[in-house]
């Protein structure tokens, strides 16, 4: 027997998890002097937490360490029970080399328990739709090998694009040279970032201007859309209106969407700030970015 374990960078609503009958490991971030775990919208403050970074507040995000894998693994392994992880993007952060530690150190309290973990190569719902797709298996009885055998093709149709409002976040990440992010707000451009196959982050193509932004969004997702059966996620940080206008196009050009508006956490916020807006669904096959450039 095993447990189905996620974590919060997923981004699937709290209630969602609920129904899905799943549990989730909080990812940690801070702002104003004071941690957080992100519950998955349960009581998270985001007009608090994005408010604070447009006045300039700098939110940072951590790495759990081996002890807090140990905690939230340990009792499942007590309790005889193995762990399916579906996991956000290894190429994202250092908190994987830190649950492979904790891992080590529990097989050997525990060598006939295992933890297998399946890196989705993405973050956010693009992490998030994987984990419903799987859960949804797991609930109907599936067992972890064919859990697994459906990810590994299902991972290359998670389609995920998105725009910033502010490319400074992205320098600040270091996924934009300071040049390019500069010259990039002078000019109003808005790049169209996607995630690669290794799970890293990379531009497909730039625009000019939020609206034009908004149409480029709204195409790719009339264009390739192919899972219908899956929901198209269409996402906002702090930009409600600007999100309720990109589902509404969405569902002009593919009415037969099951379109699902969420807001962007504050772990993911942290990274692309305030005012990125994105959209997750099920294509053919996943973008290809532009070869070698992150800017």
């Amino acid at each position: 027997m095993s447990v189905f374990l996620c974590d919060s960078n997923c981004e699937l609503w709290h209630t969602r998890i609920k129904d899905l009958g799943i549990d989730y490991i909080s990812m940690p971030y801070c702002y104003n002097d004071k941690e957080f775990y992100y519950d998955l919208g349960e009581a998270t403050d985001f007009k608090a937490f994005f408010s604070a970074v447009r006045s300039g507040t700098v939110p940072k995000t951590m790495a759990l360490n081996p002890e807090n894998y140990k905690e939230i693994l340990e009792p499942y392994f007590k309790a005889g029970e193995d762990v399916l992880y579906v996991s956000f993007s290894h190429a994202m952060s250092g908190t994987f080399s830190q649950l492979d530690k904790a891992l080590q150190e529990l097989k050997e309290v525990y060598p006939e328990r295992k933890c297998t973990v399946f890196n989705t190569n993405s973050i956010s719902l693009g992490a998030g739709i994987q984990v419903e797709a799987a859960a949804e298996m797991k609930k109907k009885g599936a067992s972890d090998d064919e859990i697994l055998a459906f990810l590994k093709d299902f991972t290359n149709r998670s389609a995920m694009y998105f725009v910033v409002d502010d490319l400074m976040h992205l320098k600040r990440g270091g996924r934009l040279s300071a040049t390019s992010a500069v010259a990039g707000t002078l000019l109003k451009i808005k790049p169209v970032l996607t995630m690669n196959a290794e799970g890293g982050l990379n531009v497909l193509e730039k625009v000019v201007g939020l609206k034009k932004a908004i149409r480029e969004l709204a195409g790719k997702v009339a264009k390739d859309l192919t899972g219908t059966e899956y929901s198209v996620y269409v996402l906002d940080a702090d930009c409600k209106e600007e999100g309720d206008e990109l589902a509404e196009l969405i569902k002009k050009r593919r009415p037969e969407a099951k379109i699902v508006r969420q807001t962007i956490g504050p772990v993911i916020g942290t990274h692309c700030g305030p005012g990125t807006l994105g959209v997750i669904f099920i294509a053919d096959k996943r973008p290809i970015p532009l070869e070698n450039k992150n800017d």
